[in-house]
């Protein structure tokens, strides 16, 4: 399966990256579901999503389809293994549709947390090296081994 150039996938960890740059725009959006509901129809076990925004410079979204995405995301993972998804923001836009997603997701398999700076990010069991940014310095001083241990 061919990834976009802005979604690796670490089969070993059973982790999904995004880093979106530019937009943020249904477009974009559109292309990393295809991706997540590919792997998730390919792949027998769950894996857990990460997705790290600070690369984006603008989001060109709005309410309603943040909401039609995040039902029909909650609709069609419903009775599949919880997974955990971690959404990193400095954006007041993100931030926001963030939350939304994560309100509209509660109940679900999906648990959408929003960890807004590095240091509320303890959920992740990943080493520190993949997830240095493309384009700057590590977003993690140190290796975070903890991802998804939320209680």
């Amino acid at each position: 399966m061919k990834l976009a150039p802005d979604v690796e996938f670490h089969e070993d960890i059973r982790l999904l990256i995004y880093r979106p740059h530019g937009a943020i725009n249904e477009q974009a959006i559109k292309k990393v579901i295809s991706v997540l509901e590919d792997l998730e129809a390919r792949l027998p076990q769950p894996f857990n999503r990460f997705s790290d925004t600070l690369g984006a410079d603008e989001v060109e979204l709005n309410f309603k389809y943040v909401i039609q995405v995040s039902l029909c995301r909650r609709l069609s993972y419903a009775g599949h293994p919880p997974v955990k998804s971690a959404i990193l923001a400095t954006d007041s836009t993100i931030i926001h549709y963030g939350r939304l997603h994560a309100v509209l997701t509660q109940g679900s398999p999906i648990n959408v947390q929003l960890p807004i700076v590095w240091g509320t990010v303890r959920r992740l069991a990943v080493p520190n090296v993949m997830l240095r940014s493309k384009v700057g310095k590590p977003k993690l001083a140190r290796t975070a081994m903890m991802f998804w241990q939320i209680s």
